[in-house]
């Protein structure tokens, strides 16, 4: 990971330094972005990394690294006792059809599946949490050492939205409201105040992807919310600069996001790519609630 991923002017209070910290480290960067933000704290974690979806490179960046296969929960809670860790961090994506399709899990996890009543990311990861508490390891906001890459609330880009971008992210940030209340997903794609596709399993950038083979390379906008409740432990929404390449070879011209709630991840490269490719980005803040009815989605459908 470049060593400037992490600004500056990051916090370096070691107050934790004593304790004993775990990575559960899943696909992307991320898993790499929290090992450098805790290292900046004088913190070394232990990393245990899911087979499936962790980079090899991760033996490079950290000294303890145990490699646990999806489905492996008892073996994850042992290691974790085996490292003494207390406080335990997830990071890195888990893709979901992998989490329903692609794992054999052992017996805790197994009966964990079956005890939940809807098989959604809060429910499952939610449930996981819960077991690590009952075993004495505390999970812990995700974003705990990356404070910086949380974006403050305005124009992030050198350009703002125009007239016709802005009437779109008004009326995708609520049509995403609604979709991210219900746990489906936390990103839509819009154009001329019409919901072009929405993310489910597939993720962001294949949600791009997939309205621009609808739209048919006609300008798109692009809404990525956080859930009204967002548990910072987990799935916390995130941009790259991948992604912002995948808006720019589907003609999306615009990105909104949640302030304080979305990591944007290599922050700088990505806002150049974006002023690159004469993208604007805005982040809002985050709604408190989403309205039974609104007013936007009222005149569309009546229009």
């Amino acid at each position: 990971m470049p060593a400037n991923s992490i600004p500056e002017n990051s916090e370096r209070l070691v107050p934790e330094k004593s304790e004993r910290w775990g990575l559960i480290a899943g696909n992307g960067d991320f898993p790499f972005l929290v090992l450098e933000g805790a290292r900046s704290r004088g913190i070394e974690m232990a990393v245990i990394a899911i087979r499936e979806e962790a980079s090899p490179a991760i033996e490079q960046a950290a000294a303890r690294v145990h490699w646990v296969s999806l489905g492996e929960l008892s073996r994850t809670i042992e290691l974790l006792h085996q490292e003494g860790v207390k406080h335990a961090v997830m990071a890195g994506q888990v893709k979901h059809n992998k989490i329903f399709s692609s794992i054999r899990p052992d017996w805790r996890l197994a009966k964990l599946l079956f005890s939940l009543p809807a098989k959604n990311t809060d429910s499952l990861i939610g449930a996981v949490a819960r077991v690590l508490e009952d075993e004495g390891i505390e999970l812990v906001d995700s974003t705990k050492f990356l404070g910086p890459l949380l974006p403050e609330v305005g124009i992030l880009s050198r350009r703002s939205p125009d007239v016709s971008e802005a009437a779109d992210i008004n009326y995708g940030r609520e049509v995403a409201q609604k979709i991210a209340a219900l746990d489906l997903g936390q990103t839509v794609v819009v154009r001329d105040r019409a919901c072009i596709a929405v993310e489910a399993m597939e993720g962001t950038d294949e949600t791009i992807e997939r309205a621009a083979r609808i739209a048919g390379g006609k300008r798109l906008v692009v809404v990525k919310v956080s859930k009204p409740s967002q548990d910072m432990r987990f799935d916390v929404p995130v941009v790259g600069p991948k992604t912002i390449e995948v808006m720019r070879r589907s003609n999306a011209t615009a990105l909104a996001v949640d302030a304080g709630k979305t990591l944007l991840f290599d922050r700088d490269q990505l806002i150049q790519a974006a002023d690159d490719f004469s993208i604007a980005i805005q982040a809002f803040a985050p709604a408190k609630s989403v309205a039974a009815a609104s007013p936007v989605l009222e005149a569309k459908r009546n229009s």
